[in-house]
């Protein structure tokens, strides 16, 4: 995750993510940079528009609340509701025997 980290931190910076560049981050952040992991950062992100994708992102997340409000409205089926009321009747009746 410190990889991606330090590419956004590259990218809000203007800089080019490079191997190098990730490296010196995750170093100058106090941990072991991993030459595999930057390496392949680096290639997944070569025709990625950072920028783009988090504005995406928060047009995304911006419309979840309203998805969720809908989907916690819709009510239980009455069917699924009474089976439940019979298990816990049936459940206190066993404490009662």
């Amino acid at each position: 995750m410190e990889y991606i980290y330090a590419a956004l931190l590259l990218d809000a910076a203007g800089k080019e993510i490079s191997e190098e560049s990730l490296k010196s981050i995750v170093k100058a952040a106090g941990m072991s940079p991993d030459e595999a992991r930057a390496k392949a950062i680096v290639e997944s992100l070569k025709n990625v528009n950072i920028k783009d994708i988090i504005k995406n992102a928060q047009n995304v997340s911006a419309a979840a609340p309203a998805g969720a409000a809908h989907e916690a409205k819709k009510e239980k089926p009455k069917e699924e509701e009474k089976k439940s009321e019979e298990e816990a009747a049936s459940g206190l009746a066993s404490l009662f025997g």
